[in-house]
């Protein structure tokens, strides 16, 4: 069977895509698992210093596959769905590297919350947002309603979640949902010549700077200030002699350098 989701290296650019052309990249558990699995590659790969997010084929992600939830129990669809769909949107969110998702497609529903995981997006002219969800009576449930509110402002996600309101890229835009617009076709040259501008700044203070921004955003708390502390620990002298001081068995004599 075909990869469901690839990751791949270009120079310093990461590119993760969906693979379900056929149903508009739409997120099935396979599909999540897989896109876990190659966000793990993307982070342990070295000298990766941003990483795209894009869809293969006419869509970026058309949401949550409803033939894969729709008959789950409500046990199973609170577990194996909504929590599950959880981890691997946050695992994308605190992704140590920038990330940009290439819309070059419609992003509704899950796709939009897919979008909205990521630091920035760029959007081509023909495609839509929105979340629907409440047309066929669900709600967002991979944090269209916490991160979402957090990245475009809680009036807007009413107006999509709650009033139904589908936003054209130029209002998505307007109302910075979208960071960049540019023509059919040209979205991910667009995405890639960003991210490698990116790229050419100092990777160890993007990173840092991602997470503080993170931090403000309530998006990381606890985790995050504990990586830029132990960050910062492991350059230091006295990490290496307390260490070599272990193996040794003997006493360590810090310096505070």
């Amino acid at each position: 069977m075909a990869e469901l989701v690839t990751f791949e290296q270009d120079g310093a650019v990461g590119i993760v895509t969906l693979r379900r052309p056929e149903k508009f990249n739409a997120l099935d558990i396979p599909m999540l698992h897989a896109l876990e699995v190659a966000l793990d590659q993307a982070e342990l790969a070295e000298g990766v210093r941003v990483v795209l997010i894009r869809g293969e084929g006419k869509g970026f992600c058309a949401g949550g596959d409803v033939e894969a939830w729709g008959a789950m129990t409500a046990a199973d669809f609170q577990v194996q769905w909504v929590r599950y769909g959880h981890r691997v949107f946050d695992r994308l969110a605190r992704l140590r590297q920038p990330t940009i998702a290439v819309l070059s497609g419609h992003a509704l529903g899950g796709g939009l919350e897919l979008a909205a995981a990521c630091d920035f997006r760029v959007a081509e002219t023909q495609i839509k947002l929105g979340f629907p969800e409440t047309s066929i009576g669900v709600v967002p449930g991979w944090s269209g309603t916490q991160r979402a509110v957090r990245r475009f402002g809680a009036q807007i996600v009413r107006r999509m979640a709650i009033g139904g309101e589908i936003f054209l890229a130029t209002d998505a835009l307007a109302h910075g949902i979208v960071d960049c617009l540019v023509e059919t076709g040209k979205a991910f040259d667009e995405a890639k010549a960003w991210a490698e501008k990116i790229a050419e700044r100092g990777p160890l203070a993007t990173e840092a700077a991602k997470l503080m921004i993170a931090i403000a955003e309530g998006e990381e708390s606890a985790a995050a200030v504990e990586a830029l502390a132990s960050g910062f620990i492991a350059l230091t002298a006295d990490l290496k002699t307390g260490v070599g001081a272990f193996k040794a068995k003997q006493k360590p004599a810090f310096s505070r350098a």
